[in-house]
Formats: C-alpha cells, sequence, structure tokens
C-alpha cells in the first residue's frame, strides 16, 4: 500500500503518567520513515480546557483535530496516521471513510475498547472515549460528520473493559475478536467477511501487545498478542481485503533514549501494514 504518513504527536488525549512521553514517540517513529512521505501536524504545548464538557483537555483536542484535517485534505491516497494518542483516528478514520464510505469496516486492535462516554468515563481522558465518539456518541464539536455503523466495527485483542463499555459492546452488536481466537489470524478475517465489508481500516494501540513484548506504553495489559500474532493477523486481513488507512497510536516510551527498543517491533507493524499485499483467491472473486 504506497502510503503518506501522518504525525499526530498530540498528547492530550492520555491519561496516563507518561502522556507527554507520547510526543516522543511519534518522534522516534518519524526517524524512520521516509521523510518526502511525511507530513507533520503541529500539536499546541497547552493542555487546554474541559469547558464542562467532561472531557479533559477539550479545547486542545479541538484544535489538534481542525489542523489534522487541514493537513489530510492536503493528502491524496492512503495515509497512516502516526500518535500520538488514540484520539488522532478522529481525523484519520473519517478521512479514509470519505472515499470508501460504508463498504468499510474499521477493526479496532486494543487492549482497550475506548467506548466510555464522558459520562461514564472514571478518567475523564478522552482517548478511553475515541471509538465511541467515533460511533456517534460523544462531545459535539468532536463528532464525526458521518459516524461509523456498529455493525462495520471489530474489536481486536479487547481484554480490559469497564461495565459500561461490556454492556454499550452487548447493546451495539460489535463484533469482539479475543486474544484467544487470534491464535487463528483468519478469526478476525472472518469477523470482517461477517460484517459485509469490502475493505478495512486497521488501528492499531500498541498496548494491544502483551507487556512482555513492548515496554513503551502508558496502559499495558497483561496477556495480549505477540508481535509475530499481530503481524499475521494483519497480512491475513489484507490477503483478503484493501486497505484504505491505518493507525498506530500510544508509543510512550518511559524516556527518548528508550524508544529505540521498541522500534523494530513498531516497524515490523508498519511494515505490515505497507507491504505491498499477498492477495487470497477469496479476495479476487
Amino acid at each position: 500500500m504506497p502510503a503518506t504518513f501522518v504525525i499526530v504527536p498530540q498528547w492530550q488525549g492520555s491519561g496516563s503518567s507518561r502522556a507527554m512521553r507520547l510526543v516522543d514517540g511519534a518522534s522516534a517513529i518519524q526517524g524512520d520513515l521516509p521523510a518526502a512521505a511525511t507530513r507533520v501536524v503541529d500539536v499546541p504545548v497547552g493542555a487546554g480546557e474541559s469547558q464542562g464538557t467532561g472531557v479533559l483537555r477539550y479545547t486542545a483536542l479541538q484544535s489538534v483535530l481542525a489542523s489534522q484535517r487541514r493537513v489530510l485534505g492536503a493528502t491524496s491516497g492512503a495515509v497512516v496516521t502516526i500518535g500520538g494518542d488514540c484520539a488522532v483516528e478522529l481525523g484519520a478514520i473519517p478521512h479514509a471513510l470519505e472515499s470508501s464510505g460504508e463498504s468499510t469496516a474499521v477493526v479496532w486492535f486494543d487492549a482497550h475498547g475506548d467506548l466510555n462516554s464522558p459520562e461514564s468515563s472514571p478518567s475523564h481522558a478522552f482517548h478511553g472515549m475515541v471509538l465511541r465518539t467515533l460511533l456517534g456518541d460523544g462531545p459535539d464539536a468532536l463528532l464525526p460528520a458521518d459516524p461509523l455503523p456498529s455493525t462495520r466495527v471489530v474489536l481486536a485483542g479487547t481484554r480490559a473493559l469497564d461495565d459500561d463499555e461490556a454492556a454499550y459492546i452487548d447493546a451495539a452488536g460489535i463484533r469482539v475478536v479475543s486474544v484467544a481466537q487470534l491464535q487463528q489470524p483468519e478469526s478476525v478475517v472472518e469477523a470482517i467477511a461477517e460484517t459485509g465489508a469490502r475493505s478495512v481500516y486497521i488501528h492499531v494501540d500498541l498496548d494491544v501487545l502483551d507487556p512482555a513484548e513492548i515496554d513503551g506504553v502508558g496502559y499495558p495489559e497483561p496477556f495480549g498478542l505477540s508481535v509475530q500474532q499481530l503481524v499475521q493477523a494483519i497480512s491475513a486481513i489484507r490477503a483478503r481485503f484493501p486497505l484504505v488507512g491505518a493507525g498506530i497510536t500510544e508509543f510512550a516510551p518511559s524516556a527518548p533514549e528508550a524508544a529505540s527498543d521498541d522500534l523494530p517491533s513498531i516497524l515490523r507493524i508498519i511494515s505490515a501494514l505497507t507491504r505491498p499485499a499477498v492477495r487470497s483467491e477469496e479476495s479476487t472473486q
């Protein structure tokens, strides 16, 4: 997939003590990407204000989203967005879906559901509300013009949910592919096929990986995927479905110099997303 990389070093959506390290993580990944194919979104230094929304740093999130939309508006073709926190998908996913629309499923590789609302969120950090906002339930200024249908969302590797998130998944009928099921990469392909989609957007929060596989995340959760399992799942998806875009988020190394420890794994994931896909027979029928 020939791609443009859009770097969005946003930290304001995170509730982690490592939030500011997301800037270092985005910068470290950028250093290994082709400069000619890379664009950078300016992110304000300030935290912003909640303005009574129940969302921490709400005004800063609005500002970054507006800047991201401007950069994406001047970008053609497929985009791989490099965060920053998960809220960078507020600009990336609607942009990717403008051309593919309802024919696209969003596969959300993430240890967490990101399905809280401002009312249900324990932390009020927006990175825990991103997917729910994309589905049309969130602060007005951050809502997409065309919300995602819940029937076109697949959660993959998700294993840490708040009670309200679990109830929302059941009510909305969102498909979930567990870590155990992902031992067989075709399980996520089958879940996508059940949505009726003809293409995919892949979101990767790096905490979908097991903590033994990666250090640079703010909210590690045990019993996650290995890098190999994630790469195999991505490859299986791309063998069956065209990829319209992707996002890699939440890389927060403990210190700038520690980023190099995790970069080989992250670059393997980027390669799985961008190298030419080996298409299966089913994908061509």
